[in-house]
């Protein structure tokens, strides 16, 4: 009879955001534009550092990635969201809930083993700028993406191995809007001290090293770049410093998610919603304005569109 209940779990509940009906109307307004300037956004990057053969640079190639990632980050979690702010009845299905956890920490993952190709990509621009092009080929670029990829993929297979075990026979409510690891362990039906143990060390432990590791990257090219002078020097300094933003943004809410007893704390969907919803709608803002090149590359793709829509109809 136990292992019946156990597999009769077929559906998890989110809870409400809120118990106003017109708020999470208003919510949903607000969050559906956020998504959608989130993917323009990205989308205009992708589409720029494409067609613009003067951003077929690792730097830019790296950016573009980095947008996709983007993209599909926040489409794993926010448009399930969106619909449920419009809905009464908040669930999803067991099946649904693993997916919406293995996509999640394999986008994520790739995302953090990204942003350390990132900054490597900046340690060897400024630290070797003579041998620069010849280490970062394009088979370069190409072999460190697809090792980010890769390296998200491992990450989460080894988060659904330790959880698809695990029996859930009640209660079934989620406190949060999506499902992840945290708020999943919670509810199962046995003993998973031991596995949040390591759950901590696998996600937590190793993000805070990580965010401590990227951090002490970009101090040492800050240090560098304090020989360098002129035009070359605050252009780096404008790129080391929105990837510090970017960085710091991405790592932050992760500490605080995973590098802690699973535990509910007031804070937990405020930081969840900037980490799934405003971040990513924040890296396309960070990179272009802070980006002359890119901005110029934009406006140039601009006139060129326009142009060519003035040549059709002429």
């Amino acid at each position: 009879m136990g292992q019946e209940n156990q597999t009769n779990m077929k559906e998890f509940f989110f809870l409400e955001l809120t118990c106003f009906q017109e708020l999470e109307c208003f919510l949903f307004v607000v969050f559906l534009a956020v998504y959608i300037i989130t993917i323009l956004g990205n989308v205009l990057i992708v589409v720029t550092i494409t067609c613009e053969s003067r951003l077929h640079t690792p730097m830019y190639f790296l950016l573009r990635n980095k947008s996709v990632l983007d993209i599909v980050f926040s489409s794993i979690t926010v448009p399930k969201f969106l619909v449920d702010l419009l809905s009464k009845r908040k669930t999803i299905s067991y099946n649904g809930c693993m997916a919406q956890i293995f996509f999640f920490h394999f986008v994520g993952g790739a995302d953090i083993f990204f942003l350390s190709v990132m900054a490597y990509d900046r340690y060897l621009a400024i630290a070797k700028p003579l041998h620069y092009v010849t280490i970062m080929r394009r088979e370069v670029w190409v072999n460190l993406v697809v090792a980010s990829w890769m390296g998200g993929g491992l990450h989460s297979i080894i988060q659904i191995i330790l959880m698809l075990p695990l029996p859930f026979c009640g209660p079934n409510i989620l406190d949060a809007f999506y499902c992840d690891v945290p708020q999943v362990v919670k509810l199962a039906c046995t003993d998973t001290f031991a596995l949040e143990l390591l759950m901590i060390s696998n996600n937590g432990i190793v993000t805070l090293l990580w965010f401590l590791l990227l951090l002490g990257s970009y101090t040492i090219i800050l240090v560098m770049l304090r020989s360098r002078s002129g035009e070359g020097l605050d252009k780096a300094l404008s790129t080391c410093t929105s990837h510090i933003m970017v960085v710091t943004f991405h790592f932050v809410p992760c500490v605080y998610i995973y590098c802690r007893p699973f535990i509910t704390l007031p804070m937990d969907t405020a930081i969840s919603i900037n980490n799934t919803v405003i971040t990513p709608m924040l890296n396309p803002m960070i990179y272009t304005l802070r980006n002359q090149e890119m901005k110029s590359a934009m406006r140039r793709l601009q006139r060129r569109l326009q142009s060519s829509e003035s040549n059709k109809l002429g």
